[in-house]
């Protein structure tokens, strides 16, 4: 059998399909040793250079063939033959060889004629401006061109242009599916789609018909019309019907994309249509001969094996055939697992299924039985359901869609609801792996960044959509002929990991072995069960009831019986254990010997770690893997990734390789507990963070060495779906989304309610002339007491006397200290933490439903209640706003009664719909009908006394029926549920990550998350907010400063702009004056240019530096980015109105070349590099200074993404450097309530201001500035006003210590965390006022009952915090009295005395 499989994979479908698809006689071996394909890349690969930057450099002279013949019969008008020459773009290169085969056989036959030269043109290649500089002279040379699948805008528009030149000279024109612009350039005769999408014809109105009855595809509607055509014809002209005719059958040819049926394509075509061709060629002779002949085709759609006699209609003859022909020859045992495999048709029409035989080979000698279905079109649903059932049951274990296009759609058009509902029928594992389309093997092999981003848009986003996983690469191009080659290694990768997950449908619970794996960061302080917002053990005890419910095998543990801090306690032994102590929670000793027998990549880490064991996980002789096991269930910890408290290795530019402890960890988990699935437990852990490619992992990448063959399940906040992402890309994670704790109003305490007291006695007593006054400077008294004058710029002294003013300008003072009141309270507060299973109660929803009233939903003509309650009164919520922003006592007191009004009704909307217990019930029809009987709905009444003519507004309608809806979203939960399918090898519904305030569909959690279409941002919402946005930005600016900046700095995170779809995306469009712009089919890929006059302002340069995250998602909008700033800085516009333009032209002169490159101002880390390494060095106090920082984030952040070489990031110190030294603002985005910049390190870790202070000429600090768009009424702050509003609603809040605490263990974490955080803006900004540390000091160090509970639930947290506020003050961030800092060394040594008890 090898042999032959081996010819097969390499010759391709042809290699069988001659003479009607008779069957080969195989003697089949057995087939239970892997067969390898092994693909000698070396000898057939041109040199690859990745010089260039571009990620393809193959070489489309290797497509031309003919050229010689062709020249003698243009040098010869009188002989024998006509020269024809044919030029073609496609998408991918499987139609090369025939079309190569195709042109040898009409040239080879002497009474053909025909002198035919033909060349072939990838689309990407035409990126190369030489290469498009041949295919422009070759088409002016063309008598026939040929497109198809021409989806890439930019692309497009350069086929377009060099084709429409030419169109009225060529005798033919033929471009099948591509974009409508292109399709317009069809010419056959008389027949054209000029008209295509813009008026009516019989063709468009076809299609148009098809995709309104069924949902059809471009490509599916051709194919139907294939079908239909004698109907269609008869409505056309003679003439026309004729030149139609021709070119629907050349589809059919094209189609069938055999060697006979492309020659049968080009005489046909040339014999009709390209006049010295039909003068000489004999058409009589040429049908005699069968070098014209009917299309011979494949059917439509039908099952495929390489072995097979025939295709398979029904999956009935199909295992006829296979279970008593097939599968006894290879050994297969009856009750074989079964994987179906979803094929691209063209590959075996045109004989390029090469890497398609490896792969069942592969299958099969493992064991497996093979369903292979192709459609005719890229809908695959029908023939999902045809051929994946078997007497109306799902026949197969798992699928993998070979074709890496979305199952209905293909690069054009997809429709995922129709995917979904056909996936979630089938329920199995669903895995899309992707075949190298833009670049050879070498190519991607080199590539630091992996798979092209074309691809990553088309072939990995889109099918994620559908709930796709584990999007490997498993082929190749093979560079001379463009056929695709198997990946040896990853054919087998795959094949395992599906078969893998096919399993878990078929194991019985009681055998399955789940491995759970925690977190723990920073490592060695108390972190243990790391993970946002989820209380990590009481939601473990929340699956092992489940499991133990469902029949695992938990030992002798009964989860019934504990609780989550006796679960704590027997996994770690100690809640305090220390990573370095080798004698705590060592659940195995790993050998050197059976390390370096099990770990195959273990040699690779020498070069980072040395020899193991090394010092990490080790005992000095053993490598020691932490955990604990309860029965087939093992609960172990996730190392560290080894670096973080190491200065030298933070600063190196990028990651280092995992360690020898990591590596041991993963090796335990897949041979020595040879768990059947890993569960990684919340956002999140470091495996998908490891060196390697961006996406498009090789079998050298650690991320794809480090997973093996486990089906990885991952928990992961729902409200962060761009590092859920990383990780199903990198980690072949299938994420299962779980919910952010309830949110609740910030409030007010302390100084700051009775502060709002005095502001109500005065709304009461503010025209009393002997009272009001005196209330007012009590105001501006309190005001002080609570440190508003730093956020009140215009607050009077503490000595003024209000009554030397009149009652207006009184109330604006106090309309402005009102206005700082509200902007607290109302702000949203995350409550705890969440335990995964348990849904918020209907009382905790209310807050989110209140956000989620605030917002106008245009396109579901949905009005905010804001907005309602505002037009009532006659007023326009905007003008309420900014009135409001600007202290206006009135509008500052309607916006508080509309913020009332919208809390009131909601209230109402959610206790009509809760039972007794707090939960919410069901409200049925009827019982909504009798009430309406009985008068208003509830929410009409709550508004009825406040708003009464809003109460009757028919607007409330549809808004109230979506809160209704949402309200059960919120509550709904399927995060267990989720979980407990997944191991049992069933499909996860996949839905969209985000924030649930903005996009409700994020909800109900436990779904497979998503990002979504990157070339569908920004939306034209995003930018019409983004725009107001830049407007604020600007003004605010003007008026601190005088003057608009020059250059702002600016910070792009990838969950953000998943979440406003593209919002701060467009504000660097909007800055630098340019318009993104959609193309036909609704992609983001197009820009222009925004009049100066237009734009009424200068363009403002900007520096983007892109997180790691951003770059992996979003590389398509960084090329759109980059593209925008050379656009600007290419326009012939004065200097003083075009910033981008002065800087470029400056730094041009200075670094010796061309504008266009000094015009880099897009940056990010190296490829499989993440983050500045900033926060991981605050946080685990690895850093000598404020310097060591700046240049670890220069160092890190410093790689150049350019447009003009799309295929690496090249490290430009330099450049980035010179770029900041203009930089006047740094900005950044604050998009969620749920997360703010003293949650998380990741803010300060980007955060450039005091590096753009050490650079800048002058020396001058730049201003720094944060924009708020949490609600409606965006906001734009100064960094340090957000500092204070943050510590404000957080840190300083009982309300948020107190959720906190009650969470124990977690919760003093979570406290600690965010005065370290707090730090980490002193350190790169200097934006933290003294009375932030001073105040937090007085909350939790100052109060002895406060600091016996911190110390008690968590030491190790509680030494943390000691220590943090005991380096504020060595630093110079805290100036603060002796006394404080005697108190904090004293409880310093009274915490490491209590732990080394502990210890001891």
């Amino acid at each position: 059998m090898r042999p032959t499989l081996i010819a097969l994979a390499l010759c391709g479908a042809n290699a069988f399909m001659g003479g009607g698809l008779r069957p080969l006689q195989i003697a089949r071996a057995p087939a239970r040793d892997p067969v390898r394909v092994v693909a000698s890349m070396t000898s057939t690969m041109e040199d690859v250079s990745m010089g260039s930057g571009m990620f393809t450099s193959s070489n489309p002279e290797t497509r031309r063939v003919g050229s010689e013949l062709y020249a003698a019969a243009k040098a010869n008008p009188a002989g024998d033959r006509a020269p024809l020459k044919v030029v073609y773009v496609v998408l991918e290169s499987q139609y090369q060889a025939s079309m190569s085969e195709a042109v040898k056989a009409i040239n080879a036959n002497e009474d053909s004629g025909v002198a035919c030269e033909c060349v072939g043109y990838l689309l990407e290649e035409l990126r190369d401006d030489a290469n498009l500089a041949a295919f422009k002279k070759d088409v002016e040379e063309a008598n026939v061109f040929i497109g198809s699948l021409i989806f890439v805008q930019e692309l497009a528009d350069k086929v377009k242009e060099v084709v429409e030149a030419e169109r009225d000279r060529l005798d033919a024109v033929l471009v099948f599916p591509s974009m409508p612009e292109v399709m317009r350039l069809n010419k056959v005769g008389g027949f054209t789609m000029a008209s295509l999408g813009q008026s009516k014809s019989v063709v468009s109105e076809f299609m148009k018909k098809k995709k309104a009855d069924d949902g059809s595809s471009f490509e599916e509607a051709m194919l139907k019309l294939l079908r239909t055509l004698p109907k269609v014809l008869k409505y056309l002209p003679g003439d026309k019907a004729k030149d139609a005719k021709s070119f629907m059958m050349s589809f059919q040819y094209w189609l069938g994309g055999s060697p006979e049926n492309l020659q049968s394509m080009l005489l046909s075509l040339a014999t009709g249509y390209v006049p010295a061709v039909a003068a000489k060629a004999d058409v009589q002779s040429l049908d005699a001969a069968g070098l014209i002949a009917e299309p011979v085709l494949l059917p439509d759609k039908g099952i495929w094996h390489p072995l097979s006699p025939e295709i398979y209609q029904t999956a009935e003859e199909y295992f006829k055939w296979y279970e008593t022909t097939h599968a006894p020859a290879a050994d297969l045992a009856p009750n074989a697992p079964v994987v179906g495999v979803v094929l691209q048709k063209s590959h075996i029409n045109t004989g390029d299924a090469g890497h398609y035989v490896s792969l069942i080979s592969e299958l099969e000698a493992r064991g497996a039985k093979v369903v292979c279905i192709y459609s005719g079109g890229l809908d695959f649903s029908g023939p999902v359901k045809e051929y994946f059932y078997r007497s109306g049951a799902v026949a197969v274990d798992s699928v993998i869609n070979l074709t890496g296009f979305a199952l209905v759609g293909g690069p054009a058009s997809q429709d995922h609801p129709k995917a979904i509902d056909m996936l979630k029928s089938l329920g199995v594992p669903y895995l899309c792996a992707v075949p190298l389309v833009f670049q050879s093997f070498q190519e991607w092999e080199a590539s630091e960044l992996g798979l092209h981003p074309v691809q990553v848009a088309l072939q990995v986003s889109l099918p994620e959509l559908d709930g796709a996983i584990e999007p490997i690469i498993y082929a190749g191009r093979e560079g001379a002929t463009g056929k695709s080659v198997p990946l040896d290694d990853r054919i087998s990768t795959l094949a395992r990991r599906a078969l893998k997950w096919g399993s878990l449908r078929r194991k019985e619970n009681a055998e399955k072995k789940l491995a759970i794996t925690i977190f723990s960061f920073p490592p060695d302080k108390g972190n243990v069960g790391t993970a946002a917002y989820l209380d990590v053990f009481g939601s473990i005890l929340a699956v092992a009831k489940e499991l133990k419910q469902r029949g695992y095998d938990l030992g002798d543990t009964d989860p019934d019986a504990m609780n989550s801090e006796d679960l704590m306690d027997m996994v770690l032994n100690d809640k305090e254990a220390k990573f370095d102590s080798p004698n705590l929670n060592v659940v195995h000793s790993m050998s050197m010997e059976e390390y370096e027998r099990l770990c195959p990549y273990q040699e690779d880490l020498h070069e980072n770690w040395g020899p193991p064991p090394g010092h990490l996980n080790s005992d000095g002789q053993n490598l020691l893997v932490f955990g604990a096991k309860f029965g087939n269930v093992f609960i172990g910890v996730q190392p560290s990734f080894g670096y973080e408290g190491d200065p030298m290795r933070l600063l190196f530019s990028k990651s280092a390789s995992p360690h020898h402890g990591f590596a041991a960890y993963y090796t335990y988990l897949e041979s020595v507990f040879e768990a059947d699935a890993v569960l990684h437990f919340g956002t999140h852990g470091s495996l998908e963070f490891m060196p390697g490619k961006q996406v498009g992992m090789s079998g050298e990448c650690y991320p794809d060495r480090l997973a093996g063959t486990i089906p990885n399940l991952y928990y992961y906040a729902a409200n962060n779906p761009s590092e859920a992402t990383i990780a199903k890309r990198r980690s072949y994670a299938a994420t299962i989304s779980y919910l952010t704790p309830p949110a609740e109003n910030a409030g007010l305490y302390k100084g700051l309610k009775e502060l709002s007291e005095l502001v109500s006695s005065y709304q009461g007593l503010r025209e009393n002339e002997a009272r009001g006054p005196s209330i007012v400077n009590s105001i501006i008294a309190a005001a002080y007491t609570c440190n508003l004058d730093k956020d009140i710029k215009e607050l009077p002294s503490e000595e003024f006397d209000s009554k030397s003013i009149d009652l207006e300008k009184r109330d604006n003072i106090v309309g402005m200290v009102y206005r700082r009141l509200m902007e607290i309270e109302s702000r949203l507060l995350p409550m705890g933490l969440h335990t995964v299973g348990v849904p918020p109660t209907a009382e905790e929803a209310i807050a989110t439903l209140v956000n989620i009233a605030e917002i106008d939903r245009p396109e579901d003509e949905i009005l905010g209640l804001p907005r309602i309650l505002a037009n009532s009164e006659g007023r326009k919520i905007e003008e309420i706003y900014r009135n409001s922003n600007e202290g206006v006592l009135a509008d500052v007191e309607l916006l508080q009664k509309i913020t009332e009004g919208t809390r009131t009704a909601v209230r109402a909307l959610v206790q009509e719909s809760t039972d007794s217990s707090g939960r919410v019930k069901e409200v049925t029809p009827m019982a909504k009908l009798m009430a309406g009987l009985q008068g208003q709905a509830p929410y009409r009444r709550a508004l009825a006394g406040s708003f009464p003519k809003a109460a009757d507004d028919a607007a409330l309608t549809p808004l109230f029926e979506y809160l209704d809806f949402c309200l059960r979203q919120v509550v709904a939960d399927n995060e267990l549920g989720a979980l407990v399918d997944a191991l049992d090898g069933q499909y996860i519904e996949p839905g969209p990550g985000g924030d649930p305030i903005r996009n409700p569909a994020v909800l109900p959690t436990g779904k497979n998350m998503h990002a979504l279409d990157p070339q569908s941002i920004p939306t034209a919402a995003a930018v019409e907010c983004a725009n107001r946005v830049v407007e604020k930005l600007l003004e605010r600016l003007e008026k601190d400063n005088g003057e608009l900046p020059e250059t702002v700095a600016f910070t792009l995170w990838g969950t953000d702009n998943i979440k406003t779809y593209g919002e701060s995306l467009a504000q660097v469009l909007g800055l630098v004056g340019v318009r993104p712009v959609a193309d036909a089919l609704g992609r983001v890929n197009k820009l222009e240019l925004i009049p100066l006059e237009e734009l009424g302002r200068p363009r403002v340069d900007v520096v983007v530096s892109c997180s790691g995250v951003f770059r992996d998602l979003f590389i398509n909008q960084m090329n759109l980015l980059d593209r925008a700033v050379k656009l600007a800085a290419e326009a012939d516009e004065p200097d003083d109105q075009n910033f981008v333009r002065k800087h470029a032209k400056e730094q041009a002169k200075e670094m010796g070349m061309s504008v266009r490159e000094a015009a880099t101002r897009v940056f990010s880390n190296a490829a499989g590099s993440y983050s500045a390494n900033v926060g991981l060095a605050i946080e685990n106090g690895g850093w000598e200074s404020e310097n060591q920082l700046q240049e670890q984030f220069v160092g890190r952040k410093g790689f150049a993404f350019n447009a003009d070489k799309p295929g690496s990031m090249e490290q430009s110190t330099d450049m980035f450097k010179a770029a900041l030294s203009t930089v006047d603002v740094t900005f950044q985005n604050l998009d969620s309530s749920e997360i703010s910049i003293s949650d998380v390190s990741h803010y300060y870790d980007s955060d450039p201001t005091k590096v753009v202070e050490s650079l800048r000429k002058d020396g001058r600090k730049p201003s720094s500035m944060m924009a708020d768009t949490t609600t409606a009424n965006a906001q734009v702050r100064s960094l340090s006003e957000t500092v204070r509003l943050d510590a404000r609603t957080k840190l300083l809040n009982p309300k948020f210590y107190e959720g906190m605490l009650a969470s124990g263990y977690e919760g003093t974490r979570e406290i600690t965390k965010r005065l370290r955080n707090t730090m980490g803006w002193s350190a790169t900004a200097g934006e933290v006022d003294n009375f932030v540390y001073e105040d937090a000091n007085d909350v939790f160090i100052k109060d002895p009952e406060m600091q016996e509970r911190l110390l008690s639930t968590n030491p190790n947290a509680f030494r943390d915090m000691v220590t943090t506020f005991l380096e504020a003050n060595g630093r110079g961030y805290w100036d603060t009295d002796e006394d404080n800092i005697e108190r904090l060394q004293e409880l310093y040594q009274e915490v490491e005395d209590r732990l080394e008890g502990v210890s001891g």
